[in-house]
């Protein structure tokens, strides 16, 4: 069965055997100018002293947070207590021998084992995380509040331990003409264009998801070189198997190597990191956990890429979010994070503040209908393809790619195959939509900018991404990000990119004791709320203003502070789990 656009049309790919006119490129011209990061001084911390939380020593930096307002918890350690939403707190107050299962993160300066140590003298402390200090926790609502009034400053945030869904779904062959992968897979004679030979080789990437099927000897051959199983919610934990199907399109689209669908970088180790069950749901702390793995384990297996084709429903704000704080710790540690967008738009700005696609410091990707074409000058953006501000007023997504009507791998006789049996086109092939697989093109896209400038950063390689995106002349500004990837010109840019990041990275400070970058959300929301034009410095070079996307005053208007309230805005989680409509067109 071939799928049909919105529009009635039928879209091509290698399996129908139609293919798309080939249409021009707008090619941007680009300035040199080489940016750098800078790392601003840890500011003065609280000496912590006696507290089994914090490491060996008497320094240990510790940041006293302003809980979500001055009135929300006044029975949570005042105003220097861990930052809750108005609801949770009502709702932990309302039933205080309801059992809850919470993720705690710990002050700067505080580690995993000693929260720990100290929330099992209240409640149970279930899992430590190894990226930042925080655990999940089993604690009924009158132990929590006893541990708030004991510990105020040593707790930085309480939020649910809540369930996330995969991105779910929503073409085939002309993605990698319109995303300009194709031209990456060889390398060539710059001279004649002969073909010379496959490309550069680029590093491992990780896929956090519902794993991969690494018995896809057509798709991924020997490349799945890792699989480690953090669902805890499955009922089959420790097999790795992707049950559900999306983990092995998702890979598909990234990495696949089968020569008639290949992938976006498809000479690519493949690390399969599993957190989602037959049903597409993980647990935060499952994702987080995963996380710190892949910080543990990066340098072993090459990872300089991880994919998270996940998002929810759940507003919250990256200053507190663990989520966000765990996919931050990849960033800072030089490892490139993609996510989806999600696929809950319509058509409007709606709220994009669902971790971890809120993230500032990340890639976040929308998904474009390529019109049956793989020009991408007629590309418009999927109508559920979300878009618009997170609540700490940054604009998402940051650049967009084909998500709609994709063809790849799966596993027969896991859920997507055998819910949308219409959908299969063969054996082990079969269509879907959805940001889930506009994203995995972003992290090939990055893959091979790696392979071919190895040393650059996280920040350099979303420059060079955003720098060279194509400028779609029939969408909004905000609704692509700012535009669509052009994988070819990011990778062969000849130049450093300028940093996308640069006035984010002024508030990422180094702690003392451990060395590790953190961000510091509270000397960030100090400045934003008394200078509301604190983000235009970092779009107001040469280089940015020749991108073609400048004219559309995507620089001026991605970060609103309107948006931003530092006194409301502080921790916005909810007791709901992520939900998403399911298998979009």
């Amino acid at each position: 069965m071939k799928p049909s656009s919105s529009s009635g049309g039928s879209r091509a790919n290698a399996l129908w055997g139609r293919g798309g006119r080939q249409g021009s490129r707008n090619r941007i011209a680009v300035a040199v100018l080489a940016a750098t990061a800078a790392l601003a001084v840890p500011a003065a911390g609280i000496a912590g002293t006696g507290n089994p939380a914090f490491g060996k020593g008497a320094t240990s930096s510790l940041t006293t947070l302003s809980p979500l307002s001055s009135a929300a918890m006044p029975h949570f350690g005042g105003a220097t207590g861990p930052a809750m939403t108005a609801s949770l707190i009502n709702q932990v107050q309302s039933h205080p021998n309801q059992v809850f299962k919470f993720i705690v993160m710990g002050s700067k300066g505080s580690t995993s084992s000693g929260l720990a140590q100290v929330i099992n003298g209240y409640g149970h402390a279930t899992k430590q995380f190894s990226l930042m200090p925080g655990v999940t926790a089993t604690i009924t609502g009158a132990q929590l509040k006893q541990l708030a009034h004991a510990y105020p400053k040593l707790l930085q945030s309480i939020t649910v331990d809540r369930k996330i869904k995969t991105a779910d779904f929503q073409d085939g062959s002309m993605w990698p003409g319109s995303a300009d992968v194709s031209s990456l897979l060889y390398t060539t004679d710059p001279n004649t264009g002969e073909i010379l030979g496959p490309g550069p080789q680029t590093p491992a990437v990780a896929l956090i998801d519902s794993g991969v099927n690494s018995a896809d000897a057509a798709d991924f051959g020997s490349r799945v070189i890792d699989t480690e199983d953090f669902c805890s919610l499955c009922t089959d934990k420790g097999t790795g198997a992707d049950t559900e199907g999306h983990g092995t399109m998702v890979a598909g689209v990234l990495a696949g190597g089968n020569p008639d669908l290949p992938g976006a970088a498809p000479n690519a180790p493949i690390v399969s990191l599993r957190v989602a069950d037959a049903n597409g749901e993980s647990m935060e702390s499952d994702v987080i956990a995963a996380c710190g793995w892949i910080a543990n384990h990066a340098s072993k297996y090459g990872i300089k890429v991880v994919n998270i084709s996940m998002a929810g429903a759940t507003p919250t704000s990256f200053r507190f979010d663990p989520l966000d704080q765990a996919v931050e710790q990849l960033w800072f540690q030089g490892i490139v994070v993609v996510a989806a967008a999600g696929n809950f738009g319509n058509g409007t700005q709606v709220d994009m503040s669902a971790a971890p696609g809120n993230d500032p410091f990340i890639i976040t990707v929308g998904a474009l209908d390529q019109n049956q074409t793989s020009d991408p000058l007629d590309d418009t953006v999927a109508p559920w393809s979300a878009y618009g501000y997170t609540a700490d007023g940054f604009s998402k997504p940051d650049i967009s790619a084909p998500g709609r009507y994709m063809v790849m791998p799966v596993p027969m006789g896991s859920t997507i195959p055998d819910t949308v049996p219409d959908r299969v086109l063969a054996p082990g092939y079969m269509w879907m939509s959805g940001t889930s697989f506009a994203a995995p093109i972003v992290a090939g896209a990055a893959a091979q900018i790696l392979a071919r400038h190895p040393n650059w950063t996280p920040d350099q390689v979303k420059g060079a991404l955003m720098l060279t995106s194509t400028y779609l002349p029939n969408v909004d500004w905000q609704s692509a990000g700012v535009g669509e990837v052009d994988a070819g010109s990011a990778a062969n840019l000849p130049f450093d990119p300028p940093n996308p990041n640069e006035n984010l990275d002024t508030f990422v400070t180094v702690h003392g004791n451990s060395g590790n970058a953190t961000f510091d959300q509270a000397a960030w929301a100090s400045a934003v709320s008394s200078d509301a034009a604190w983000s235009s410095a970092a779009w107001s070079s040469a280089a940015w203003s020749s991108a073609a996307w400048a004219s559309a005053a995507w620089a001026s208007a991605a970060w609103s502070s309107k948006t931003f309230n530092a006194k409301s805005n502080t921790a916005m989680e909810s007791l709901g789990t992520y939900t998403e409509a399911t298998y979009s067109p």
